[in-house]
């Protein structure tokens, strides 16, 4: 019974953290992926070959691309680890409210850019690609925003994580 608990927690755990990885490639890659395509193509081909519809694929496509990379380093990582590593590493990312900030910014970001995107450039690029890029540069614009509003001095209070012992 208790290799039963300790199992499900242990399963539980690495599923979190994984999620919380995967959310942090999406957010990183899709804040990357428009810059790093731009100049690439502008360095490759000049300026007459940049267009909003592959600049918005390019950035859902790195997106993807960093979701599924950084979801398969986490599973690989946290899959070995020890249950109270593993335990300590849940209950520290699950209280960092600065980490819990930015998603909140990207995410609302993310919402509001996929709406707003297809309203501004409909005629620019493919439905797909103005949804799905659309949320990603909302995404990026959220990240942005949080860290400009923590350079600003407008940090989130810092909660300390309880200490939670290992069922055995």
């Amino acid at each position: 019974m208790a290799a039963a608990i300790t199992s499900a927690a242990r399963s539980a755990d690495v599923e979190y953290l994984v999620r919380n990885a995967m959310t942090n490639g999406y957010q990183i890659s899709s804040l990357l992926a428009p810059p790093v395509y731009a100049a690439f193509l502008l360095a490759k081909r000049g300026r007459g070959t940049l267009s909003i519809n592959h600049l918005l694929r390019a950035t859902w496509l790195g997106g993807l691309a960093g979701t599924a990379g950084s979801g398969g380093l986490a599973y690989a990582w946290y899959s070995s680890c020890n249950e109270d590593v593993l335990r300590s590493k849940r209950l520290k990312a699950a209280y960092d409210t600065d980490r819990i900030r930015a998603d909140d910014h990207a995410t609302i970001g993310a919402v509001l850019s996929s709406v707003l995107t297809p309203g501004i450039f409909w005629k620019r690029a493919n439905v797909v690609n103005l949804v799905l890029g659309g949320a990603g540069l909302g995404s990026s614009i959220g990240l942005l925003t949080h860290y400009g509003r923590s350079l600003t001095g407008d940090s989130p209070s810092k909660l300390d994580a309880p200490v939670i012992p290992v069922v055995e």
